[in-house]
């Protein structure tokens, strides 16, 4: 198509304005004739068309000279048309839904274009549904922060000018491969997906187990239930016992460690809950398990040592390499929304050995102030400080004050009843949200364990502290012990930060044992499968 520029003659329509204004330092014909001229073939001008307001695509085009990526008739561009539909098809394996990518429209559209306009067009169309699907399956096709207050993700975007580039200058199949999250866990929660869905195919787990409790030494048509439902959940070997025996026992227990359950070999009331749960809803807590870790899918990874606190499985891990090597248990937030503990990623920089607990304002408010007006005697164990920081005396009482016009911030001094304990661990970050010791060691006798105000203590906090010393001293608990003996309030800086990431996982799996489930808490995996069924993700039956 050709465009002659005479004065006030033509408009030069938008699209081809923006090829030319693109392409001109590239080379493109441009030629003096009677003021001048240039051509713009269909096919750029259907790209430039497309473009909308994305100047990273609109750069990789105008780099390229508006040549093809996906529909030349070279080899490479075949490779890349195959790699990518190759790719597309797996979204179900993935968790992703189908239809958003529309394989089979993508094709029919390819197929059918004839002219320079309609392959430019199919171009297009190309390059958006393969940064929609690499975006995806990178890092996720939710925006967490819409789905729950208390998730304070982001979600790591790559750039568009980094997917094409890679796809310009690699090998289509490898780049593709290279978008699937490389972790363990994601690729062990993808197997899980598709064991689920081939069970469900072939009759699921059998009949529910119709009893309130069984235990070692019973018998009879419950005893069975509860017998043929392990053997197909892939906890037990087939055999014709009827009776709890030693098999079914350890049976029992292997399913309570999966589970977060005492290991007791009785099967209770929460364990039976666990045994009947259907795998329906437990694939959909590996589908929202891979979004979420999609969403973990750092560029930077997640550090060679970081610190992974899986929310509902009240543990906190130190992690090396990709190996665990320290664990301990964790008690979180309560349930009530105003209490619960967020999910977020930030940088461990220190420890505060003997400290101080200053109460956060909305406890101050809501819990203590009420108190103090009707007894200004009570909380004695906390002090009342006022802004420049003195101790303020309680003889005059505090029933002139409300929540708005209460003055005072309120601190409990080192000491053994303190809420923190002996040590707390931060990694300053906007939710007031750290690590640290509790005087209330019953709560990690509990199995679900929400009875904080949002941070995250530690069963173990001393260990804990060695474990992160010991990258810097030869005698970590020397070193803390020296320090918590003067009961002084101490800070100690770690030399290397450690991330810290608090993740929240229903489903999770382990390098060698079954994939383990928890309850949802606080509702928010109930949420994400909502909102990933809206965008299409449906369970799947598997292939025979």
């Amino acid at each position: 198509m050709k465009f002659e520029f005479l004065a006030g003659s033509r408009r030069l329509t938008r699209a081809a304005a923006l090829v030319l204004a693109l392409t001109a330092a590239q080379g493109s014909p441009v030629a003096a004739q009677d003021g001048f001229s240039f051509t713009v073939t269909a096919f750029k001008q259907a790209v430039a068309e497309s473009l909308g307001d994305n100047p990273e695509v609109a750069a990789f085009y105008r780099t390229r000279g508006f040549e093809p990526l996906w529909t030349g008739a070279d080899d490479l561009s075949a490779a890349r048309r195959s790699a990518l539909f190759e790719i597309l098809g797996m979204a179900d394996d993935h968790g992703l839904p189908a239809r958003r990518y529309d394989a089979e429209g993508l094709m029919a559209q390819l197929a059918t274009a004839r002219t320079g306009r309609e392959r430019g067009l199919a171009e297009m169309a190309m390059t958006r549904t393969y940064l929609l699907f690499a975006h995806d399956l990178q890092s996720g096709i939710l925006d967490p922060g819409t789905l729950d207050a208390g998730i304070k993700r982001v979600l790591p975007r790559r750039p568009d000018s980094e997917q094409l580039a890679k796809l310009d200058n690699g090998d289509p199949r490898a780049v593709m491969r290279a978008l699937v999250p490389a972790t363990a866990e994601y690729s062990r929660l993808m197997r899980e997906k598709l064991l689920l869905e081939h069970r469900i195919a072939h009759g699921g787990w059998g009949d529910t187990v119709p009893a309130a409790k069984l235990e070692p030494g019973d018998s009879g048509p419950a005893v069975v239930a509860l017998r043929d439902r392990l053997v197909r959940m892939g906890h037990l070997k087939p055999h014709l016992g009827a009776s709890y025996d030693s098999r079914l026992t350890e049976a029992v227990r292997r399913v309570q460690e999966a589970h977060g359950l005492e290991p007791d070999g009785v099967a209770g009331a929460s364990t039976l809950r666990a045994i009947n749960t259907a795998p329906e809803e437990r694939l959909q807590s590996v589908i929202v398990a891979m979004e979420r870790e999609r969403w973990l899918n750092l560029p930077e990874g997640r550090g060679k040592r970081h610190i992974l606190v899986n929310l509902v499985d009240f543990h906190a891990r130190i992690m090396d390499d990709d190996k665990l090597t320290f664990e301990t248990r964790s008690v979180i937030g309560h349930q009530d929304p105003d209490r619960r503990t967020p999910e977020f990623s930030d940088l461990m920089t220190h420890m505060v050995i003997n400290p101080s607990w200053y109460v956060p304002r909305s406890i101050i408010v809501k819990e203590y102030l009420p108190m103090l007006r009707s007894n200004p005697g009570a909380v004695s164990h906390l002090q009342i400080i006022d802004a420049r920081g003195r101790v303020v005396g309680r003889g005059n009482g505090f029933g002139q004050y409300s929540a708005s016009s209460f003055p005072f911030s309120m601190r409990q001094p080192p000491g053994p009843k303190n809420a923190l304990g002996s040590v707390k661990f931060m990694f300053p970050n906007q939710y007031n949200i750290y690590l640290h010791d509790t005087p209330s060691q019953h709560l990690f006798k509990e199995e679900v364990r929400t009875y904080s105000h949002g941070c995250i203590r530690l069963d173990d906090p001393h260990d804990f502290a060695y474990a992160l010393l010991a990258r810097q001293t030869d005698d970590p608990q020397g070193l803390f012990h020296r320090i918590l003996n003067t009961g002084a309030e101490t800070r100690v800086n770690l030399e290397q930060p450690v991330p810290v990431h608090l993740i929240y996982r229903t489903a999770f799996t382990q390098a060698k044992g079954p994939v383990n489930y928890r309850a949802d808490v606080y509702g928010r995996d109930a949420l994400i499968w909502q909102a990933l069924a809206r965008q299409g993700v449906a369970l799947r039956a598997g292939r025979s």
